[in-house]
C-alpha cells in the first residue's frame, strides 16, 4: 500500500510534500499496485526532467540535434575532385556535380576540388549542407562558349520544350537560359537541357512566362556558373570563376551570376573570385541570413555585389568590387538591416555603392569609395513608401568619383529619410578638369532628414541642400 501526501507549487512547477505555504491534500490510501507504480513513475519523471543538464552543455553523440535522430559527429563525408587525381577525377561540371550529389545524398559534408580549370557546360548545383570549396586562384570554374538562338516557334508559359531556329551548340546536360522582350528580371527561364529532338529540346523546368516569337523570343546556353536554390547550410569557399565574357550573352542578375543564389537563408560565400562574368558577380535574391566575406567580383558586365528582393540581415565584409560595368554594391529591394563594411568599391562604371527600394536600416561603415562612374553612394528616386530610410553611412573614404560625369561624393533622391551621414571623409585628390567628385553631399528637394555628423569634406560644393527651395 502506498500512502501519499501532494502539494503543487505555482511558483516552480514542481512536485512537493513539503511546501510550508501550503496545506496538504490529504489522499485516499492506493490500494492497486498498478496505479502505484504509476505514480512512482510519474514522480521519477518529474525527477528527470529537473535534473542538471551535462557540465557546459556541449553538444555529443548521445545529444540529439534539432531536426535528426542522432547526435553530433565528429566525421562526415568529404571528397576530393581532380583532374587525373582524386575520389571523383575529371574536367567539366559533370565530375564536380557528381561529387556534390553524392555528398548531398549522404545528408552533407565537403567537397573539395583541386587544382585546375573545369569546362562548365551547366551550373554547378549546390545541395544542402555541402560546402565546396577550392584552392583559390589555382581552382578555376570557367563557363563554357555560349549557343544562342531565336525560337523559332513561341515558347508558352508551362510548356516544358523549345524549338531554335539554329540548334548548332545546344546539346542534351547543357544549362539553357529562356526569354523575350517583356520577360526582364525573374521572369527569365533558366534551367537544364534534358532531350532532343531534331531542333526541338526538352526543358528540366517548365518556362516560366510566355516567350514570343513575335517578342524576339531567344534561347542561350548561359546559366551562372555556381547555383544554389531553396537550400540550407551551403559554403562556397576559395574558388574562382571565370566568366568568359567573351563567348556568353547577359544573364539578368535576378536569375543569374557567377555565383547564384535564390531562396538560402544562412549561405555562407567565402574568399571566392568572379571575373568577368556576362552578368553580375555574386547574386543573392530572397536570401536571409547570407555572408559574403573576403570575395573578389571584377570586370563583370554588369554589377560586382548584388543582395535583392527581401534578403534580411546580409553581411558583406572585406570585399571588393572593381571594373565591374554598372555597380559595385547594389542594395535591390527590401534589402534591410544588413552589414556592409571593409569593402573597396573602386573603378565601377555607375555608382560605387546604390541603396534604393525599401532598402532600410542598413550600416554602411569604412568601406572605400574609390574613382567610380557617378556618385559614390547614390540613394535612388523612391516616393515615400518605398524609399532607402533609416541608412547609416559611417567612417567611409569615398574619394574621386565622377569618372564618367560630375558627381557627389552622397547623393540622396526621392523622399528618402532618416538617414546618417557620420564620421566620413569625403574628397576629391584630382586636380583641375580631373576633379570631378565637385559635391560633397547632395540633397535632391523631396528628401527628408538627414543628419550628418563629424564629416570631412573637401569640395567645390561641400552641401548642396535643394530641400530649400520646397
Amino acid at each position: 500500500m502506498l500512502n501519499l501526501t501532494l502539494a503543487t507549487s505555482g511558483a516552480s512547477g514542481s512536485v512537493s510534500s513539503r511546501n510550508p505555504e501550503l496545506s496538504p491534500i490529504p489522499m485516499r490510501p492506493l490500494q492497486s499496485p498498478s496505479v502505484a507504480m504509476a505514480i512512482a513513475c510519474l514522480i521519477a519523471m518529474f525527477s528527470a526532467s529537473s535534473a542538471p543538464a551535462p557540465a557546459g552543455g556541449e553538444p555529443g553523440p548521445h545529444r540529439q540535434l534539432p531536426r535528426v535522430m542522432h547526435g553530433t559527429m565528429t566525421e562526415l563525408p568529404r571528397v576530393t575532385v581532380g583532374i587525373q587525381e582524386g575520389d571523383f577525377s575529371g574536367k567539366d561540371n559533370r565530375v564536380l556535380q557528381a561529387a556534390v550529389d553524392y555528398v548531398g545524398s549522404l545528408g552533407g559534408g565537403v567537397v573539395e576540388i583541386g587544382d585546375g580549370e573545369f569546362q562548365m557546360r551547366d551550373s554547378l548545383h549546390l545541395r544542402a549542407h555541402v560546402t565546396v570549396r577550392g584552392h583559390g586562384a589555382k581552382t578555376i570554374l570557367k563557363k563554357a562558349r555560349a549557343a544562342s538562338s531565336a525560337l523559332e516557334l513561341d515558347g508558352d508559359f508551362g510548356e516544358e520544350q523549345i524549338t531554335v531556329k539554329k540548334p548548332e551548340g545546344f546539346a542534351v546536360g547543357d544549362g539553357v537560359a529562356v526569354w523575350d522582350n517583356t520577360s526582364y528580371g525573374f521572369h527569365r527561364t533558366v534551367a537544364r537541357i534534358t532531350g532532343r529532338n531534331g531542333n526541338t529540346f526538352s526543358l528540366s523546368v517548365p518556362l516560366i512566362s510566355d516567350c514570343l516569337v513575335g517578342g524576339a523570343a531567344v534561347a542561350a546556353t548561359v546559366y551562372p556558373v555556381i547555383s544554389g536554390q531553396d537550400l540550407d547550410g551551403v559554403r562556397v569557399e576559395s574558388l574562382t570563376i571565370e566568366g568568359n565574357q567573351a563567348e556568353n550573352v547577359n544573364l539578368d542578375g535576378c536569375r543569374g551570376g557567377g555565383i547564384y543564389l535564390y531562396r538560402c537563408s544562412g549561405a555562407v560565400i567565402d574568399h571566392c573570385t568572379v571575373r568577368h562574368y556576362h552578368g553580375d558577380g555574386i547574386s543573392f535574391q530572397q536570401s536571409n541570413d547570407v555572408t559574403v566575406t573576403g570575395c573578389v567580383s571584377e570586370g563583370n558586365v554588369s554589377l560586382g555585389f548584388h543582395p535583392g528582393s527581401g534578403s534580411q540581415r546580409p553581411v558583406v565584409r572585406d570585399c571588393i568590387a572593381r571594373g565591374n560595368g554598372d555597380d559595385g554594391l547594389y542594395l535591390c529591394w527590401r534589402v534591410k538591416n544588413g552589414v556592409f563594411e571593409g569593402n573597396t568599391l573602386e573603378g565601377n562604371g555607375r555608382y560605387g555603392i546604390s541603396i534604393g527600394h525599401k532598402d532600410t536600416d542598413n550600416l554602411l561603415r569604412n568601406n572605400k569609395v574609390l574613382g567610380n562612374g557617378s556618385d559614390g553612394v547614390f540613394f535612388r528616386n523612391e516616393s515615400g513608401g518605398m524609399a532607402g530610410h533609416r541608412n547609416r553611412i559611417e567612417d567611409n573614404l569615398i574619394e574621386n568619383n565622377g569618372a564618367k560625369e560630375p558627381a557627389a561624393g552622397i547623393r540622396v533622391r526621392g523622399e528618402t529619410r532618416d538617414l546618417v551621414f557620420k564620421g566620413n571623409t569625403i574628397r576629391d585628390t584630382r586636380t583641375g578638369e580631373a576633379r570631378r567628385q565637385t559635391v560633397g553631399i547632395r540633397l535632391d528637394e523631396q528628401v527628408g532628414g538627414v543628419t550628418t555628423d563629424g564629416n570631412r569634406i573637401d569640395a567645390i560644393t561641400e552641401l548642396e541642400d535643394r530641400r530649400a527651395a520646397r
